[in-house]
């Protein structure tokens, strides 16, 4: 099975915590990596690599020391090996022109405004792996406790039920 990973980027600990809290109903599904910078982030994107985890959604702050979010996703959609990763802006404090940018040029999938509920980040979470999941070369049936699993038995039925694309 292909494991798959959450990568929260958040420079503020007790938001990062409070996130992290928030995923927990993923832990054991998914594999959650914090960050706190741009640089801790990338560092734990090659990690993860060099691990063979694929990074499967990526919730990221704006406000960053040294290099903003949007900047971080415009980077990890330019690169092949993470251009495929769900990638949510998960933010107060980005204005219009970021956001667009974020969406014209990082492929941002949600914005999640804070502060935020745990229910609403969830469905976030849940909404943008299942798509995730369902774009890739994964086998679905796993994520069904955690994810919308009516989308993805249908699409393991679709599959032939082994859950991969054909």
């Amino acid at each position: 099975m292909t494991e798959i990973a959450i990568l929260v980027v958040e420079d503020e600990p007790e938001v990062r915590d409070a996130i992290e809290r928030d995923l927990a109903p993923f832990q054991g599904y998914f594999r959650i990596e914090a960050a706190d910078d741009v640089a801790d982030a990338r560092d734990v994107v090659r990690e993860l690599a060099t691990e063979g985890i694929v990074v499967g959604l990526v919730l990221c702050d704006h406000l960053l020391p040294g290099t903003l979010g949007t900047d971080f996703l415009v980077e990890l959609h330019g690169d092949a090996a993470t251009r495929g990763a769900r990638k949510v802006l998960l933010t107060g404090q980005a204005g219009l022109e970021d956001t667009i940018r974020a969406v014209n040029e990082a492929g941002l999938d949600h914005y999640v405004p804070k502060p935020w509920t745990a229910a609403g980040l969830q469905g976030t979470v849940r909404e943008q792996l299942t798509e995730f999941v369902l774009e890739g070369d994964v086998d679905v049936l796993p994520y069904v406790p955690v994810l919308d699993g009516p989308r993805l038995v249908a699409a393991a039925a679709d599959r032939g039920w082994e859950g991969r694309r054909t």
